[in-house]
């Protein structure tokens, strides 16, 4: 017998927003593997689950997985949590997943527990066709960018990406000084769910000087219109 790795949404601002089922899980596991306790431990005060925690994120040696491994051999049961929303969506968990598939084959072995995510929420609130969209997810930061940004500007699909707090004015900026279309328009989602949720419509130009004259801190999804 082995255990099973649990791959559990949570809440991405509004900690009410998280499903009876990855409660239940997140209290029965034998243990929880997070990217940061830290963070994991306030959603797991608010509900009082006492349970066992420990980290995995992009710094972690292959060292962490084996052990992973070696307690779903014991056929312990693990349930893994991002910082926030569904893990899988720019976050370390595909390696992990990678190697228990790889390790377990013939197992069905990886459940998930599905739940909040902040790219739906943003293409729902969008209003643009998503029907067939392209998530590139964090922009580069330097290597690759520019031609990224050109390829979001030729697309004849709906594009989402994620940026942060201090890169998001630049990359605008960066994507209209490399001839983005003055009559397509963008929708930037900034602490869904959240108190200070704000959402910026309109075209390119409008949306930058808003955010220039709001404070720009937070995550920030970026829903951009297909090429027209």
């Amino acid at each position: 017998m082995v255990g099973k790795l649990y791959i559990v949404a949570t809440p991405i601002g509004n900690l009410e927003d998280i499903t009876l089922r990855a409660i239940d899980i997140l209290k029965s596991v034998d243990t929880i593997i997070c990217e940061d306790t830290r963070v994991t431990r306030r959603l797991l005060d608010r509900y009082n689950i006492q349970n066992n925690v420990d980290s995995y994120h992009q710094h972690s040696k292959d060292k962490k997985v084996d052990q992973i491994i070696n307690l779903l051999k014991q056929d312990k049961n693990i349930a893994y949590v991002s910082d926030a929303g569904t893990p899988g969506i720019s976050d370390p968990v595909g390696k992990l997943v990678e190697a228990i598939v790889q390790e377990f084959p013939n197992e069905k072995i990886v459940e998930s527990i599905p739940g909040a995510s902040a790219l739906t929420v943003a293409l729902s609130l969008s209003g643009f066709n998503a029907d067939n969209f392209v998530f590139v997810g964090f922009l580069p930061h330097k290597k690759g960018k520019e031609t990224l940004l050109k390829e979001i500007i030729e697309s004849k699909r709906t594009i989402a990406f994620f940026e942060s707090t201090h890169r998001i004015i630049k990359s605008l900026e960066k994507l209209n000084d490399l001839g983005f279309q003055k009559d397509r328009k963008v929708v930037i989602c900034r602490e869904l769910t959240k108190k200070f949720e704000s959402i910026y419509r309109g075209n390119l130009e409008k949306v930058i000087n808003d955010l220039k004259n709001d404070v720009t801190k937070g995550e920030f999804v970026v829903i951009v219109e297909k090429s027209k």
